[in-house]
């Protein structure tokens, strides 16, 4: 039998993370180098990339992009090969929530949140696909949530999106794994994040929701790691169109 620890070995691939400049992305960057991918970075804030370079060494090239910008997929694309080659992997950490009740909800916010959630996946995701495609082996990582498939108060744009990317794991994997490119998501409980700051300023709130889950506590920024390097490895070779919930048994109970 081969050393199992081999299937979570990431040396020689390359790995593009989007959203790399805080919270999960940025943890998702540091863990797919420290398993011995060559990651780049995306983001829009130059100097926390510049930190994450700082932190990482070589194995950490970065971009600085909006990868909401759909006229610049193709330019963000060229740019992510540039140093390492072609991605192996993608990673779609970026996203935004911006907590409008249904009422109050405005045209901009919802486009905003619709195009970074859920179109920018897709897009980058096309782009980056023939590359793996003509080495017979990639890796998609979506962002999903708990509002994948619970509606929460203030939600309802964030909770469109990610009930979107539900379904485009799915369609994304009934597409390209013919072609050894898999597709999964991970639907992250309440980790304390840039995203979930006004959760953990709410120390009622905050408990409140640690109670709920099944190991009565919220996420540690450490949780994410071993999911994250499932996915991108191939000790996941034979899974793909899955949400992976990483949320204490939250949407268990």
């Amino acid at each position: 039998m081969d050393d199992p620890r081999a299937l979570f070995d990431l040396t020689g691939r390359v790995a593009c993370v989007t959203g790399a400049s805080s919270g999960l992305g940025r943890r998702a960057a540091l863990v797919l180098a420290a398993a011995g991918a060559h990651v780049v970075g995306v983001a829009r804030r130059a100097e926390a990339l510049a930190e994450l370079r700082a932190e990482s060494g070589e194995n950490i090239d970065t971009v600085v992009a909006d990868v909401a910008d759909r006229s610049r997929i193709a330019k963000l694309a060229n740019q992510v090969g540039a140093r390492f080659g072609p991605p192996d992997i993608v990673v779609h950490a970026a996203g935004i929530n911006t907590r409008e009740a249904a009422d109050e909800v405005t045209a901009d916010g919802w486009d905003q949140t619709l195009a970074l959630n859920l179109s920018t996946p897709f897009f980058l995701s096309q782009a980056l696909v023939p590359a793996m495609k003509a080495r017979g082996w990639g890796r998609i990582v979506n962002f999903a949530s708990l509002q994948t498939a619970r509606a929460f108060p203030g939600g309802i744009a964030y909770g469109a999106s990610k009930a979107g990317i539900g379904q485009l794991t799915r369609a994304m994997a009934e597409a390209w794994s013919p072609h050894g490119v898999t597709a999964n998501a991970i639907g992250p409980g309440f980790f304390p994040t840039e995203l979930t700051q006004a959760v953990f300023d709410d120390p009622e709130r905050s408990a409140r929701n640690a109670e709920q889950t099944c190991v009565h506590r919220n996420g540690r920024i450490e949780d994410i790691d071993g999911p994250i390097l499932f996915l991108c490895s191939r000790a996941s070779d034979y899974v793909t169109g899955q949400i992976l919930m990483v949320d204490g048994g939250f949407t268990a109970k």
